[in-house]
């Protein structure tokens, strides 16, 4: 599917359909009737719209109360690129756990020498010597699950404070939770709402505009890690392995719980 450059300023002129009424408060959305009624029609209306659109439409209905968590994957860049290629205002932040690869956190000044975007990073409470220390060693080894809750899902959540939407990088086709996702829907368990706007996208879509648009992107992905999260939990995979078959290898967890349904 081609992409069309949309700018942030012509939503409405896009062909995706007009502005929705605001009907929140200043300090948060809250899931009214009405409001989930309006993104179950946005969300229908964007599914054949192209990521650029769908950002358009969102930057028009939710700035400056819109906002953007990336890992600087492959889907998060186009999305960084794109919002760059639109003027689009919108804060994008870095969940650093303090476990991130450097090549990872390298992606940050790339961003900023490419895009002229400060990507913010945003941390746990505690240092990583100071959460080993109170637990008696790596969380990470005996209960992913909990660190995945300390040192990304509070730090979200104190990230998005005040804020009305935010941006996910998700394909459908990742996994059966993502599988599921909307373009547009209420995310419960952050109380905003969530875009997707390459919820559509593939894997080879990903990858072309990244090489259409000279897109930067980790060094990893070229030594085999098709999905890059924190450096104790991720592993490069073989050729043919499901592209997330890398992250928390021994343990039944797929998701780090930013995107899972539960």
């Amino acid at each position: 599917m081609a992409a069309v450059p949309v700018r942030w300023g012509d939503s409405e002129k896009s062909g995706v359909g007009p502005r929705l009424a605001v009907v929140s408060a200043p300090e948060g959305l809250q899931p009214t009737d009405e409001l989930l009624e309006e993104l179950a029609e946005a969300s229908l209306r964007l599914e054949g719209a192209t990521p650029q659109e769908i950002l358009a439409w969102a930057v028009g209905r939710f700035a400056p109360r819109f906002t953007m968590a990336t890992a600087f994957g492959p889907e998060g860049m186009c999305l960084i690129h794109m919002l760059a290629d639109m003027g689009a205002p919108v804060p994008i932040f870095n969940l650093d756990t303090g476990y991130q690869f450097p090549e990872t956190l390298q992606m940050r000044d790339r961003v900023r020498e490419r895009y002229g975007i400060e990507v913010e990073l945003k941390r746990p409470e505690l240092s990583v010597a100071d959460y080993e220390a109170a637990h008696g060693g790596p969380v990470y080894a005996t209960d992913p699950d909990r660190c995945c809750r300390d040192r990304k899902l509070a730090v979200l959540t104190r990230a998005i404070e005040g804020m009305h939407a935010w941006a996910s990088a998700i394909r459908r086709d990742q996994s059966p939770d993502r599988a599921k996702a909307p373009i547009v829907g209420w995310d419960r368990k952050f109380g905003l709402v969530k875009v997707s706007p390459l919820a559509n996208w593939t894997k080879s879509q990903v990858w072309q505009f990244i090489v259409d648009h000279d897109v930067p992107y980790n060094p990893l992905h070229d030594r085999g890690y098709t999905s890059i999260g924190c450096r104790p939990c991720t592993r490069a995979v073989m050729p043919g392995d499901d592209e997330r078959a890398g992250r928390w290898c021994g343990f039944a967890k797929t998701e780090c719980g930013l995107h899972s349904l539960d």
